[in-house]
């Protein structure tokens, strides 16, 4: 089922973007390795990383050889987005098939009628925020239900997804902020409103934003009026990109908000591009350039943190630093899709980019023969981390995958 309500604006500005894509020129070669990399991350999503409900697993702890459940929601809703860009250039049914099962568990997540929460998911978070609801990760798994039915005909899943998005504006948005509560408690319903699970945020003096973000991460507001039609959702949706515009740095960050942190000069590997994504939603609804011209400084900013092997770290640092233990495919393909978004609409300073990201998810691709079977496939992206009793963990990502398939599906569908 396509969205209901589509503007002339939009049409036209698509229609427009569309006449005038620039094609990346690849050799030859490429198309074939994409279309059978493309399968054998369909295979690895299929085979190991999600369970035989259709949840995505979360991290594979390398050591102990264990999945480890962490935001299945948003997991899960990434793997659907990757799964249904990989359809569109294999044509591979599995593809398809694992999407529909992970569409079918994260809507089973609903809160049902009656419940102080029905309309809202119960997506737990898990890990060290155990049953709190981020909602974050609900707005941003939201994407691939909209395409799931978009490709099924099936309203079912974009009809989950607005009614999380509808429970979302109607009870945490602050509208004087452009914010909105970010954690609920799913065993009471309490919204936390002066309080934070966050460590970087104990200690500080309280600010809104410890509590409250924009969380445009997703767009759903604006695939909600599309689906709909109603002009409350496209109005909160701008909104917030104005929020976004009104807030970032010159150099194309937003440090003020979680996942970065100021206190350290952090940058998470994909948080800022999240932003920009929305705000490249906001510039084909509107064409208003301040979006563009927004989404292009963060554009530039990744350009700047990108390795010369194509890779993006997990964490980069205001000072120019990185986390060198935590090489972050996710954040190397979301980069290139930006970049790419940005090169078919005419803005072709990011090629380069473009092309190393391309050839560092393709190098590094799990062998479809590996000896462990959970790696199979997969994308490349592994962290590192030290524990107080001096245990170390190490562990792969899923979401390479998902953010892998998405990126080689558009560079594909660009250039062939």
């Amino acid at each position: 089922m396509k969205h209901k309500i589509v503007t002339v604006v939009f049409i036209s500005i698509v229609l427009q973007a569309c006449a005038q894509k620039p094609k990346l020129i690849l050799d030859i070669a490429y198309k074939e390795k994409i279309v059978s990399s493309l399968n054998q991350a369909v295979q690895h999503t299929s085979k190991a990383m999600l369970d035989d409900k259709g949840m995505a697993k979360g991290n594979y702890h390398i050591i102990t050889g264990e999945w480890k459940e962490y935001e299945p929601a948003w997991h899960t809703g990434q793997a659907i987005y990757g799964l249904l860009n990989a359809y569109k250039v294999t044509d591979n049914k599995k593809a398809l098939e694992e999407a529909v099962r992970a569409g079918d568990w994260w809507i089973s997540l609903q809160f049902p009628k009656g419940h102080k929460l029905a309309g809202y998911l119960n997506a737990k978070h898990g890990n060290k925020l155990g049953d709190l609801i981020n909602t974050t990760t609900i707005a941003d798994g939201t994407p691939g239900l909209f395409n799931l039915s978009d490709v099924t005909g099936n309203k079912k899943y974009a009809d989950a997804a607005t009614n999380a998005g509808a429970w979302i504006l109607d009870n945490l948005y602050i509208p004087d902020e452009r914010l909105s509560y970010n954690i609920v408690a799913s065993d009471t319903g309490e919204i936390w409103k002066d309080k934070s699970p966050h460590e970087q945020h104990q200690g500080l003096t309280f600010s809104i934003k410890h509590v409250a973000r924009p969380n445009a991460e997703g767009y759903l507001w604006k695939d909600v009026y599309l689906h709909t039609g109603e002009e409350r959702f496209k109005n909160a949706f701008l909104e917030i990109c104005n929020k976004l515009v009104d807030d970032q740095s010159d150099n194309g960050w937003w440090i003020e908000y979680e996942p970065n942190d100021p206190k350290t000069g952090k940058i998470h590997g994909r948080f800022n591009t999240w932003n920009a994504e929305a705000l490249l939603e906001a510039y084909t609804l509107t064409n208003e350039q301040k979006f563009l011209n927004a989404a292009i400084k963060t554009a530039q900013a990744l350009a700047k943190i990108q390795d010369r092997t194509g890779v993006i770290w997990y964490s980069s640092y205001l000072d120019g630093n990185h986390d060198r233990r935590s090489p972050c495919g996710s954040a190397a393909s979301f980069a290139g899709i930006l970049w790419l978004q940005l090169y078919e609409l005419g803005i072709t300073d990011f090629e380069e980019n473009i092309k190393r990201a391309l050839d560092f998810t393709l190098k590094n691709q799990f062998s479809k023969d590996h000896e462990d079977p959970n790696l199979a496939g997969a994308y490349y992206e592994i962290r590192q981390k030290a524990k107080k009793d001096g245990q170390f963990e190490l562990y792969y990502r899923d979401i390479a995958t998902s953010f892998g398939m998405r990126f080689l599906s558009d560079v594909y569908q660009n250039a062939f």
